[in-house]
């Protein structure tokens, strides 16, 4: 998919990171009438129906969605596998439940559940529509350089290089320009591990999402397409450890142990994985001529399944905010600019953060009066009330 350039091309912005945050932010600005650069090292495999199901997948939010139809790849990402859910579910001890369903507030549904390489297949295939984006994949970043104008240097390790006004990273957790640019991160790792198992159903395709705290973690359905879902297994990182040298049928005899009666025992495992549980957080979101989003800015504990809507969150708000400054004569790209942008999204990723936080703490022991009090407010907030509505409006990305 290399677009070949000749040497020193300039552009608007150069996004680093063709993931799902990455082509969306591209795109979004593209719409603008910018001129874009998209710098990716591995391109996604292309679709086919037949194919198993990826481990990775998000719950994609209506606000999402929205966002994702807007930039003109919703279509696309549904003519491929995916499936809405309409109830979210989450308790400890049976009979103190909190539910949340779309029909309370008179919506269809409250999301998709969808893989993440097919939401970025969708996001590429728009990126291939539009004639001012340049998309550079496989290839890596060689160097980053400020020039001696208003611009910076990206040079590639095939040798190509060109300039930009703006540089946006949305390269990951693990970013590469956060680093150049001298962001730090404050954050920590989680005790816990989270396991991520793919299981065939007998059942037919389920519309709500559960999840059941324990003192150990987690443990977590997410519907997938026909007769699928997602499990998530959140634990000590010794115990997923020991879970991954498993083989498949001796994983399904642990899930029958320590899963919910809830889970119909009538499945079998045909894929897993792992991965350690972190939070970042960047100090800022910009320096002159750059700005973080998505992973690069954040990661958070995937207790909610929030971290790609948080993504699509700062997509949404930096498109918006570069929207506003266009005829900005000191330029859309300043720092004055960029700050605006932070100031948008900073608190409210802290505060999902945080939640996220108090959550995991609350739930990860099992002292008794915490955990009467933790379940009486599950309970509570099962209430049909409008801060009830406004929560759940708030999970929908609104």
């Amino acid at each position: 998919m290399e677009q070949l350039k000749s040497k020193k091309d300039k552009y608007d912005a150069v996004v680093v990171g063709g993931g799902m945050v990455g082509a969306a932010t591209a795109i979004g600005l593209a719409q603008l009438g910018l001129t874009v650069a998209v710098v990716e090292a591995f391109a996604p495999k292309a679709y086919e129906s037949s194919q198993p199901l990826d481990l990775r997948v998000s719950a994609i939010s209506a606000a999402s969605e929205e966002l994702l139809s807007r930039l003109g790849a919703l279509e696309f990402l549904q003519t491929m596998r995916q499936v809405a859910y309409k109830g979210l579910e989450t308790w400890e001890l049976d009979g103190c439940i909190t539910q949340f369903h779309s029909d309370q507030i008179g919506a269809s549904h409250l999301g998709h559940i969808v893989e993440n390489r097919l939401i970025q297949l969708s996001l590429w295939d728009r990126i291939a529509q539009l004639d001012n984006i340049s998309l550079y994949c496989p290839v890596k970043i060689n160097q980053l350089q400020r020039n001696h104008g208003d611009a910076i240097d990206v040079s590639l390790e095939d040798g190509q290089v060109f300039s930009t006004k703006l540089l946006i990273g949305a390269d990951g957790a693990n970013s590469y320009v956060r680093q150049w640019a001298n962001i730090g991160i404050t954050g920590w790792d989680y005790a816990q591990s989270a396991m991520l198992i793919n299981i065939e159903t007998s059942c037919d395709e389920q519309d709500v999402t559960w999840q059941q705290f324990t003192p150990h973690g987690p443990r977590s359905l997410l519907p997938l397409p026909g007769n699928n879902a997602s499990l998530v297994w959140y634990d000590d990182a010794n115990r997923i450890a020991q879970l991954s040298q498993l083989n498949n049928n001796a994983l399904k005899k642990q899930i029958d142990q320590y899963f919910p009666a809830r889970l119909d025992r009538d499945f079998k495992v045909v894929n897993k994985a792992s991965f350690k549980l972190t939070r970042r957080h960047a100090q800022r979101y910009y320096s002159d001529n750059l700005v973080i989003l998505g992973d690069a800015a954040h990661t958070i504990n995937p207790l909610a399944g929030q971290g790609v809507n948080l993504g699509f969150k700062d997509v949404d708000a930096l498109i918006t905010t570069i929207e506003s400054q266009l005829q900005n004569e000191s330029g859309w790209w300043n720092s004055e600019v960029l700050k605006q942008y932070q100031g948008c999204r900073y608190r409210d990723n802290q505060l999902m953060m945080s939640a996220m936080d108090m959550f995991y703490a609350s739930f990860s022991n099992d002292i008794l009066p915490l955990k009467l009090l933790r379940n009486s407010a599950l309970k509570l907030a099962n209430i049909d009330t409008p801060i009830k509505k406004y929560v759940l409006k708030y999970a929908m990305g609104f």
